[in-house]
């Protein structure tokens, strides 16, 4: 059985832990919730990829044969510093702009994600990869983080911080709704709901996990001991309630 590592500036990255447990299922895994630097959005480079380097120290002590970086802002700011440094492979978060882009049918595709993820190399690089003609609007989800952290994934005041940063994507015509940070899929219910029919929501997680899988068999990593129960350790560098509590919600 072979060690995932996976990572993220909080709770959120349990989005894509889920996908890829449900492909890899019988892997041992390792979660580290930053939490206590949470959110890393506003946060400068240098910090982060200190932080990066930080707890990919701790997850190599811990026996991590792959690292999986579950947050976007991350990965725009430390990826390449990591697979520079250090000789595990590293698999990051991808913008999913280019999927988004090939079933918009207003030609129009919004975005929601934190500022470093916008700011990024990689999310610059798949926007020059678009068609001609598709427009990409943006727009930070405000608070989007707060809530999931606060364990707030619906109700009134979710639906108020989300529709103050959704709404503006769909005046401006966005038929596909791109989730560009780890903590938004936990609040996907209440973006479908405010969207409505007819508005399609992305996340990039499911492709993470395949491309996970894809990377663990060219590596001699994939599972040789398919249906024994993994066993997952859970971290914090803050409070653990959260990520605990989102984690029994994926696992009932």
């Amino acid at each position: 059985m072979a060690t995932i590592g996976i990572f993220d500036s909080g709770a959120g990255g349990l989005s894509v832990f889920r996908e890829i447990f449900r492909i890899l299922p019988g892997e041992n895994y390792i979660y580290w919730s930053d939490n206590a630097f949470c959110p890393y959005g506003d946060k400068p480079r240098e910090f982060i990829v200190d932080r990066a380097r930080t707890i990919t120290d701790f997850m190599l002590e811990n026996g991590a044969d792959i690292i999986v970086v579950a947050c976007n802002t991350a990965t725009a700011a430390a990826i390449n510093v990591l697979r520079a440094e250090y000789p595990v492979k590293f698999i990051g978060m991808e913008p999913a702009v280019k999927p988004a882009a090939a079933i918009t049918r207003t030609g129009v595709v919004g975005v929601l994600a934190t500022a470093g993820t916008l700011a990024g190399q990689k999310y610059h690089l798949a926007l020059s990869r678009l068609a001609p003609g598709v427009k990409v609007v943006e727009h930070v989800g405000r608070g989007f983080v707060e809530l999931v952290e606060s364990g707030v994934t619906s109700g009134p005041q979710a639906e108020a911080v989300v529709s103050a940063s959704l709404q503006p994507l769909l005046d401006a015509g966005a038929d596909v709704i791109v989730l560009g940070c780890t903590h938004y899929p936990f609040l996907s219910d209440v973006i479908k709901k405010i969207a409505g029919q007819g508005v399609t929501v992305i996340d990039p997680a499911p492709a993470v996990a395949r491309h996970l899988a894809e990377v663990m068999q060219e590596e001699g990593l994939h599972s040789s001991g398919e249906g024994l129960p993994a066993n997952v350790r859970l971290f914090s560098s803050g409070s653990p309630e959260t990520l605990q509590k989102l984690f029994k919600s994926l696992t009932e």
